[in-house]
């Protein structure tokens, strides 16, 4: 399955800005040192859509099928996808993850249709916070399951 989620039209504030990449390079480090508080977020390293260079982001996961990880690209409710959903979909088998103190290289594929909405309601149950971004925009938020190679 492709990457196919169109930006929205409306939406909360996209983060950004010299802040957040200080924030996320502090937490990535941190998760990689500590672990992540909960257990409940990894440090995905993807390739740059664009640049070709590497990018690392913590992102918040919870447990798919068969051992795999799902991801949200929500971007806080934001109007656009973040910028690690196109690197995604630029290079889905040239992700790597770090959580529970491994590294471990996996192939990104976006959830459509029913697979999607098994994920969501999982994901949203899990966590509601995501339900509240989902109605803060008018796209729907790209949902990732994340598979060891």
């Amino acid at each position: 399955m492709s990457f196919q989620s169109r930006n929205g039209t409306r939406g909360a504030r996209q983060p950004s800005g010299p802040l957040l990449r200080w924030g996320n390079k502090l937490m990535a480090n941190r998760i990689r040192r500590k672990g992540a508080k909960g257990g409940k977020t990894l440090v995905l390293t993807t390739i740059g859509a664009k640049s070709g260079a590497e990018r690392a982001n913590p992102v918040a996961w919870f447990p798919g099928d068969g051992g795999s990880w799902l991801i949200v690209a929500s971007a806080g409710g934001a109007p656009k996808n973040p910028a690690w959903y196109y690197n995604l979909a630029a290079h889905p088998d040239q992700v790597r993850i770090e959580v529970g103190g491994r590294t471990v290289d996996v192939t990104a594929e976006q959830l459509q249709g029913a697979e999607r909405d098994k994920a969501w309601q999982q994901i949203t149950a899990a966590a509601p916070g995501f339900g509240r971004y989902q109605e803060k925009t008018d796209r729907e938020l790209p949902v990732i399951v994340l598979t060891a190679r």
